[in-house]
């Protein structure tokens, strides 16, 4: 019965946002409507909606507002449109989908999908209008990459998570991860992205004429897109492959700190040093904090679609069906995962309760708990949707309508969790 409720929620979901309202009063009429008739007491609905909006502002306002803040200083000191030319210089205009698919994957290896999308944006917006070709040709590879590093390789939070319920070690699971993670990257990536080029949608924003005649340099321009990169990286395998644990290194490597390291370092090279008043500075970042207000909104709404559908215990029930059946361990964990990823919409919580699940089953002779934490990945990516933050952050960013971010995002992730599956079974039958 649960599940029924769920599918009619999401379809007046949807229903609602075609009839023209706006999703953020969508989500939040849905997320009242989905709590009472899944049996949560109304006290506590609007509870639950609150804390899923709190805890999504929690862990991405500070990012998509200093994200905001960097991009715009990239932007309007010409940094952006030096990248871009460089880029298309490099590469060639073909070749584009394939630059963008390496810089998704360099950035996304140390950071979270969010954060690396929020640092990104600028750049797709930029090469893409400067280049003249379909934004989605663009974008998706990126995306790609974030996502297929955010699902598959440690030191990301779910991966790491999964490793440690399955007791895999890091250092195979990172290796079989990068295994899997090229050939996904690529046919998700530039490969996928072809077909992007017939949806006439994704409108390519204006670029900001630089306030300067002359453009950054090039060394200047790329060191300081990738020094939040750097900083967290530097944090990252610090902590997770050699063994540090300074704190003061664990503090840069925080991504608001580094974005907040990176917008005043930013301020002193493309703003002071060249000859703009701190005046000029702070207005150009009080825009940039007004334009995303909205998005930000309709995520953190979204996070509270979530956070009913995750208390209300749906997923509990949708993992208790899918249990049953007669699976491989690896085929079972993907599919539990790619259930309750459908229900509820987080990847995370749809990976750690699979986990958890097939857990037991996955301490048996003859499977491989490094495959297992892929395998569980693969699953917890599968077919984002409306209960999906980053669902709602694609969709926004680029301007889609619903049908838009369903052919381009949502069957980019699920070509993602697929292929994924279909490369830890090739693999099991390599390594066994």
């Amino acid at each position: 019965m649960s599940l029924l409720i769920v599918t009619g929620c999401i379809l007046l979901l949807l229903v609602l946002i075609l009839l023209k309202l706006n999703p953020l009063l969508s989500l939040l009429v849905v997320s009242i409507i989905a709590g009472l008739a899944l049996g949560i007491p109304p006290d506590k609905v609007i509870k639950a909606i609150q804390t899923g909006v709190g805890d999504t502002l929690s862990g991405l306002a500070l990012v998509l507002g200093l994200g905001a803040m960097f991009g715009k200083m990239i932007e309007i000191s010409g940094a952006a449109r030096q990248i871009s030319d460089t880029l298309i210089s490099k590469f060639g205009k073909e070749r584009l989908p394939w630059a963008m698919m390496l810089t998704g994957l360099i950035v996304g290896i140390p950071l979270f999908y969010n954060a690396g999308f929020i640092i990104l944006i600028p750049l797709v917006f930029t090469v893409a209008a400067t280049s003249q070709v379909p934004l989605l040709w663009v974008a998706i590879p990126m995306c790609a990459a974030l996502s297929v590093t955010h699902g598959f390789l440690p030191p990301h939070p779910g991966p790491t998570a999964i490793a440690a319920i399955f007791k895999a070690d890091i250092g195979k699971t990172l290796l079989y991860g990068f295994i899997l993670a090229i050939p996904i990257s690529i046919i998700a990536g530039p490969f996928f992205a072809t077909l992007m080029k017939k949806i006439k949608g994704g409108e390519i924003k204006a670029v900001t004429a630089t306030v300067f005649k002359d453009l950054p340099s090039v060394s200047l321009s790329f060191g300081l897109a990738v020094f939040p990169v750097f900083l967290i990286s530097l944090a990252t395998f610090g902590k997770s492959f050699l063994g540090i644990t300074n704190p003061f290194l664990h503090l840069i490597g925080e991504p608001v700190v580094a974005l907040l390291l990176a917008v005043l370092v930013a301020i002193y090279f493309f703003g002071y040093k060249r000859g703009l008043s701190i005046t000029q500075v702070m207005s150009f970042l009080t825009d940039s904090i007004s334009s995303i207000a909205m998005i930000m909104m309709i995520i953190a709404a979204g996070g509270g679609f979530k956070q009913v559908l995750i208390e209300s215990g749906v997923a509990n029930e949708v993992a208790g069906y899918a249990s049953q059946l007669s699976l491989s361990p690896l085929v079972l964990g993907w599919l539990i995962a790619a259930v309750v990823r459908l229900s509820i919409g987080s990847a995370t919580v749809a990976g750690l309760m699979a986990a958890g699940i097939v857990s037991t089953i996955a301490a048996g002779p003859g499977v491989s708990p490094e495959l297992m934490v892929l395998s569980v990945g693969a699953g917890s990516l599968f077919f984002s949707h409306v209960n999906d933050t980053a669902f709602w952050m694609f969709k926004e960013y680029f301007n889609l309508s619903l049908k838009q971010t369903f052919l381009s995002w949502s069957t980019m992730e699920t070509i993602v969790s697929v292929l994924g599956l279909v490369g830890v079974l090739i693999l099991s039958n390599v390594i066994s």
